[in-house]
């Protein structure tokens, strides 16, 4: 991995990998300043999700949700030549970490149930996958952009809650990853 990546000509020193998705890997980095996340877009297969442009559908998305008012990271700078972006960085503890550690509280719940109320009114689901969310102080956050039209077999209700507790499918995935 190299040390340094640059976004638009400006460097950002990598200081850890952050997680890989289906659409690209993150990266916590730092300006020397302040810290951010990096995302680099990535090419890689993934039988179950067909992509169009990723850096044009990452920027459509971010707007997207931006408008419906879904609490998530600022973008700062989109690198459509070497396809990557730099938002901002949420401190905090994904509720993937938090329902592993058996503290995943029922307000987390709430929150994304009060998101769920303003996506479907805008015809509209994101990727409820635990790993997706982050706490910072109480408040949750969508650290991730991605979004699709509304199809009831992938709201959060029939889709994601499987995943937002101990469920028989959230230790699947866990064991698969052990």
């Amino acid at each position: 991995m190299e040390e340094k990546m640059t976004v638009n000509g400006k460097a950002y020193k990598i200081q850890k990998l952050l997680g890989k998705g289906k659409g690209g890997y993150s990266y916590l980095v730092s300006d020397g300043a302040a810290q951010y996340v990096l995302k680099q877009i990535h090419h890689e297969p993934c039988s179950y999700y067909q992509f169009g442009n990723k850096m044009e559908a990452e920027l459509r998305d971010y707007k997207r949700l931006q408008t419906i008012g879904i609490r998530m990271p600022l973008l700062f700078d989109a690198d459509m030549e070497q396809e990557r972006i730099i938002k901002e960085y949420i401190e905090g503890d994904t509720i993937y970490d938090l329902v592993c550690q058996d503290k995943m509280e029922a307000a987390y719940l709430e929150q994304v149930k009060d998101m769920c109320a303003r996506l479907y009114a805008a015809h509209t689901n994101i990727d409820y996958f635990p790993t997706n969310f982050v706490v910072q102080n109480g408040i949750l956050y969508y650290i991730d952009f991605e979004c699709n039209d509304y199809m009831e077999e992938w709201n959060f209700e029939n889709w994601g809650a499987a995943y937002w507790s101990k469920t028989p499918e959230f230790m699947r995935y866990v064991k698969e990853r052990e």
